[in-house]
């Protein structure tokens, strides 16, 4: 379905099993050379997905209205959750056992944090001075064994049964239950990148369908973010655009396409007459020094061919939309599949240890920024992380020089969301294999996240494809006490 006049072309199509509002700039008057398929598109904003729906007969003028009178903040309680692709050595990292064997223990030495008692990798000196500013739980139990995110994601064993539709991961059941905060910004963003190795990306959105994908402007989708051609004053003439969407909210109510067509509207505006999350992505107009801080990656280039890429980059990008509105940003980070591998000048240049000292101040540097940053803006009491992978890795390093995979027990980072930090949760046995201390699930990591955010998990239910209620977290995860 498609739209024009002499200034704007709007059109609405599906792609890649989202909705997709279009905006295309006409570059020369109809009947030329540019018209027609052959135009650029300069702006393509959002999904029906990432715009979200308005239940309850709530219009968004009145959600926003209610809220101004309620006094709401002008930024979101909101989450940034880091999946570490392919699971990270956790007694390698947050929970270093040097009085073991040294086929179990490794060349990595503690060192002490800003926290008195609390260490960390010797690798991670920037990480050790703002310790005060995070939580580490050491006790991460139920993990599943296979290369599969969905747990990192939503919470859930995918061993265990599915509903009908299957699980939502939690940003798209944090669109559902609490939609936009501001009309300029979907509530959820993935700036995660599409992985060749299936399991390791996103599982999707579950029973709750397309209307809660997240917007996702890696990639191509990247492209249409751009002004291409257009000048401010064509895309300033506001009144053309909204008599074009306003024919085409006509179309597509009486072709009875789709619900919710006046939110849709203005929600569309929001997003297409903003210019805030457009801005956001774009990290040149970052101060120089902030992402020297993050330091940078190449993006194009997918560590050991099927995880993700080293991009640090991403966690400020996740910074700035967060400050554009966003409720929920994922984001995936590296390839930590370290099993080992060929001997090269006495030392394995495929070890754990050699991609240890590879990945580990990139990440040491990334992540203590973005902690910084946060504090540093005021966003740390609002915004909340977490850092997990599926699962740990084996206490015993194999004789390629590796560690395989462990579900026994794992770890995980929280940090931000005004929660009492500078602590560790649970510990484990001497050797890092099992949790004998404050066991913890993904399912009290996720009923953490949905306190910070005001969400209920107690009242709260979402409908599955059957018509039956659903929870958000799996039975008996509970938010961890000593955080909140």
């Amino acid at each position: 379905m498609c739209l024009c006049d002499d200034r704007f072309d709007v059109g609405l199509t599906f792609r890649g099993g989202s909705w997709m509002l279009k905006l295309n700039g006409l570059a020369s008057s109809p009947g030329s050379a540019n018209d027609g398929h052959t135009r650029r598109n300069f702006l393509t904003i959002g999904s029906l997905a990432a715009l979200g729906t308005v239940s309850s007969g709530w219009s968004l003028p009145s959600i926003l209205k209610a809220e101004a009178a309620a006094g709401k903040k002008k930024s979101p309680k909101s989450v940034i959750l880091i999946y570490l692709v392919g699971g990270p050595p956790h007694q390698d990292m947050f929970d270093l056992k040097p009085e073991a064997p040294s086929e179990i223990a490794g060349p990595w030495r503690p060192i002490a944090t800003n926290v008195p008692g609390m260490e960390i990798c010797e690798a991670f000196p920037q990480l050790a001075r703002i310790s005060d500013r995070f939580s580490i739980v050491r006790s991460l139990i139920g993990n599943q064994a296979d290369h599969d995110a969905c747990q990192v994601f939503h919470g859930r064993d995918p061993r265990l049964p599915k509903p009908a539709g299957g699980w939502p991961q939690f940003g798209s059941m944090v669109s559902k239950v609490q939609g936009q905060f501001d009309v300029s910004a979907p509530p959820f963003v993935s700036l995660c990148y599409q992985c060749s190795h299936g399991p390791y990306n996103e599982p999707g959105t579950g029973y709750l369908g397309a209307s809660h994908s997240p917007f996702r402007p890696m990639g191509p989708t990247k492209d249409d973010m751009v002004l291409q051609g257009v000048t401010l004053d064509r895309l300033a003439d506001r009144k053309t655009l909204l008599r074009s969407v306003d024919q085409l909210r006509r179309e597509i109510d009486t072709s009875m396409m789709m619900s919710g067509i006046d939110t849709f509207t203005e929600q569309a505006m929001g997003l297409l007459t903003s210019s805030k999350l457009a801005e956001a992505l774009d990290l040149s107009q970052e101060d120089p020094a902030v992402i020297a801080r993050y330091g940078t990656g190449d993006p194009t280039i997918f560590v050991d061919s099927n995880g993700a890429p080293r991009v640090p980059q991403s966690m400020l990008m996740a910074r700035r939309l967060i400050e554009a509105g966003v409720r929920v940003v994922t984001l995936n980070y590296s390839k930590w599949d370290w099993h080992g591998g060929t001997n090269v000048e006495g030392y394995p240049n495929n070890s754990i240890f050699a991609r240890e000292a590879e990945d580990f101040p990139i990440f040491d540097k990334c992540v203590s920024a973005l902690i910084e940053d946060l504090d540093q803006r005021g966003l740390s009491d609002d915004c909340a992380v977490m850092i997990a992978g599926e699962f740990g890795r084996t206490p015993k390093i194999s004789n390629i020089v590796g560690r395989d995979h462990w579900p026994q027990v794992n770890c995980a980072l929280l940090a931000g969301g005004g929660m009492r930090h500078g602590q560790v949760i649970g510990s484990t046995d001497r050797i890092a294999g099992e949790a004998v201390a404050r066991p913890v699930t993904f399912g009290d990591l996720y009923a953490t996240l949905f306190k910070h955010l005001d969400i209920d998990i107690n009242q709260a239910t979402l409908v599955d494809n059957n018509g039956r209620p659903q929870y958000l977290v799996t039975e008996g995860g509970t938010a961890l006490p000593e955080l909140i």
